[in-house]
């Protein structure tokens, strides 16, 4: 049997949604980190204080807050009009961390008002979805290693490798899900073989930034408290992160809303396409197009990709490579 958890509960807005909140967290829909299951979001998660499981629900009715459990005080069970209460259960060493830090997690700290839409599509989407809130981890090599391994292939290959790599060198998330992994901390990274990394499909390249990266964890991790411009600058200090791999990492782990992904194969085209009919955006005339949006570019982005449009494919798929086979 599973050690009780520590609980705590948040009221978020009415409308929150969080798998939709929380959903850009995942790695593919086989992430040993991840797992939504009969309504509840669970994470294994490494933090500076342990590794921990987190077990999250919105919705429903609770019970009153036990004021003899300090985790449960910090909430407020009973809630308020026009509020829905969020659940978290933490298991683990890392466990008090998380729950200290839920709200911003959940995305508290995110301003959805401070959208303005310039465009149709966009005040369409932002109406659409008043749920969505820019979810804030605070764990930066969380994000970024995942995101080393997206780097140039195919999303199947980098979840993939991810998958493989995490339920191989990380270790079973405490709690009671027999699932769940936690990934390898700073150390454990720099400890995989380099055939291990040629088996999960991880080129010399993505698995050099990795190891570097992991080398410099304590200083990549100082980029959580720090404002987007100093943060990027941070990130790319390390050979091999370039500017769309530190977007992609601050987004999570700094839910920035301005943290806009440049260099990506599909993104321009897409933006372009929806909010003007062009079938041939480029990082350029994407950032002009989203001038406007100047500090919640990130957001406008998403907003975009969930309104649904995009252009139709007129070359072929990125190729699947295997280099396990070289």
């Amino acid at each position: 049997m599973s050690a009780q958890p520590a609980v705590r509960i948040w009221n978020a807005p009415a409308s929150y949604d969080l798998g939709g909140s929380l959903r850009v967290l995942r790695r593919g829909p086989y992430d040993p980190c991840f797992r939504a299951e009969g309504g509840a979001v669970w994470r294994g998660t490494r933090t500076p204080a342990g590794p921990a499981t987190l077990r999250i629900t919105a919705g429903g009715r609770l019970e009153p807050a036990d004021p003899a459990d300090p985790a449960e005080a910090s909430g407020c069970a009973g809630g308020s009009a026009g509020s829905v209460p969020v659940r978290a259960e933490a298991w683990g060493p890392g466990g008090d961390w998380c729950l200290e830090r839920l709200p911003s997690l959940l995305g508290a700290d995110d301003d959805p008002s401070a959208f303005v839409p310039h465009h149709r599509l966009t005040r369409e989407a932002h109406r659409r979805h008043p749920g969505l809130r820019l979810a804030r981890t605070g764990l930066v090599m969380e994000a970024l290693i995942p995101s080393v391994l997206e780097q140039k292939v195919t999303t199947h290959e980098a979840y993939r490798a991810w998958r493989l790599l995490v339920r191989r060198y990380g270790e079973r998330a405490p709690g009671p899900h027999d699932d769940l992994y936690v990934m390898p901390d700073a150390r454990g990274w720099c400890r995989v073989p380099s055939w291990e990394w040629h088996r999960a499909g991880v080129d010399d390249k993505r698995s050099a930034t990795v190891v570097r990266a992991a080398q410099r964890a304590p200083r990549l991790e100082e980029a959580a408290s720090m404002e987007l411009a100093a943060a990027m600058r941070r990130l790319q200090l390390i050979p091999g992160i370039g500017p769309w791999t530190a977007a992609e990492t601050l987004q999570r782990s700094n839910g920035d809303p301005d943290a806009l992904t440049v260099g990506d194969l599909h993104l321009p085209r897409i933006v372009g396409y929806s909010l003007t009919g062009a079938r041939d955006t480029d990082d350029a005339a994407m950032l002009e197009l989203l001038a406007p949006y100047e500090g919640q570019r990130h957001r406008a982005a998403r907003l975009i990709l969930l309104a649904g449009r995009a252009p139709a494919r007129r070359e072929p798929r990125f190729p699947i490579g295997n280099i396990a086979r070289l």
